[in-house]
């Protein structure tokens, strides 16, 4: 503790006391020297001091103040260690130590401060300050684009919210593998839409297999069984959404009986229309002794397109080249790249979490539909 003595102007008065009591200060002797000048004795802790005290004085007299103090020994205080947390974890570095009746008014500053200085990310970053695990201020950060979990309402989305959960912790790139944005016969379809030279009507997609054993593409054992909606779907749904640029508002499914081994449906159906009336018939068989694979049919307003894998055709057979719409024809080559060329430039890659996630909306109802 320190004792200090300031005189200045009567008139000033006022101000330097409460200056002083911000400083937890206390008042020892208030004299009149003369009609114009005061002295002012108070105790004060040397922190309250060292800092920016003697500024703040000159600031409130227009520097017609004068301050001196000398030491007045030691006094026991409440000081408390004032924790910051970024997105729920202590920051040891930016840990101080505060008396209990400040702890509030000095976390409330440091997370105003944090939140101007600390650089945005692909989601919400909460930056707090906390004494002995109690939060006394928070500040968000907000996201480079909406919030990833803006749109996770109507289903059960537990699996993609411990995805976001460590996309926030490690601040990686988290993207979803929907290849078929990236097949260059999808790309070349979907910047013939972006240009505006065509509009999807309707989408009729067809994904056939023949797989009644729990087997993948080589002939050996899976670890986990397949599924028609969560593991094919999947990727038509995000497709569809992609190339209407429109949010589905109705959606109507059938599936067929339920494998006695298996435990899924070998068959299934599928119809989505959007806000404007545009139409995807999606048709999925696990029975399917034939031509193997997904086949996307594109009706539009200005011409039918059918689509294989990288490949594409119009509608009368005829094949388009499709070579100059990307650096590869390969759409598992694109997307790989797309993956690393976000993490190098730490962009939003086509096909984040937040442009999937409705797409998983709409698989959940349509399994709800299915199983009530």
């Amino acid at each position: 503790m320190v004792d200090a003595t300031i005189i200045c102007a009567s008139d000033a008065v006022g101000t330097i006391v409460e200056l002083c009591v911000d400083r937890r200060g206390a008042q020892l002797e208030h004299a009149h020297l003369d009609d114009t000048r005061v002295m002012l004795r108070y105790r004060l802790p040397l922190g309250e001091v060292a800092s920016d005290f003697s500024d703040a004085l000159k600031s409130r007299t227009s520097g017609f103040a004068t301050f001196d103090y000398e030491d007045a020994g030691w006094e026991p205080s409440d000081v408390v260690r004032l924790d910051v947390l970024v997105n729920g974890h202590a920051v040891d570095a930016l840990a101080t130590l505060v008396h209990r009746d400040k702890a509030t008014r000095r976390g409330r500053e440091m997370c105003r401060r944090l939140k101007d200085a600390l650089p945005r990310q692909l989601y919400e970053v909460a930056v707090q300050a906390a004494v002995g695990g109690k939060v006394l201020a928070r500040e968000t950060i907000s996201a480079m684009r909406k919030n990833v979990l803006a749109k996770c309402y109507g289903g059960d989305v537990s699996r993609k919210k411990k995805l976001l959960a460590k996309q926030k912790e490690t601040g990686l790139v988290a993207m979803a593998g929907h290849v078929r944005r990236f097949n260059p016969s999808h790309q070349w379809v979907h910047n013939k839409i972006a240009a505006g030279e065509l509009s999807v009507q309707q989408m009729d997609i067809q994904t056939y297999f023949f797989r009644r054993t729990n087997m993948n593409a080589k002939g050996e054992p899976r670890s986990w069984t397949d599924h028609l909606l969560w593991h094919h779907a999947c990727h038509s749904i995000d497709l569809f959404r992609y190339q209407a640029g429109e949010e589905v508002t109705e959606v109507h499914a059938i599936q067929g009986p339920t494998h006695p081994d298996l435990g899924i449906a070998m068959d299934m159906s599928i119809l989505m229309k959007t806000e404007t009336g545009k139409l995807c018939t999606l048709s999925l068989s696990f029975n399917n002794n034939g031509p193997l694979g997904s086949y996307f049919r594109y009706i539009c307003d200005n011409g039918t397109y059918i689509a294989s894998y990288d490949d594409l055709y119009d509608g009368h057979n005829n094949k388009i080249d499709v070579s100059d719409v990307d650096v590869s024809l390969n759409g598992i080559e694109l997307i790989d790249r797309e993956f690393v060329s976000s993490i190098l430039e730490r962009k939003v890659p086509n096909s984040s979490l937040e442009q999937c996630l409705p797409a998983m909306r709409i698989m959940h109802e349509i399994e709800h539909k299915m199983t009530k």
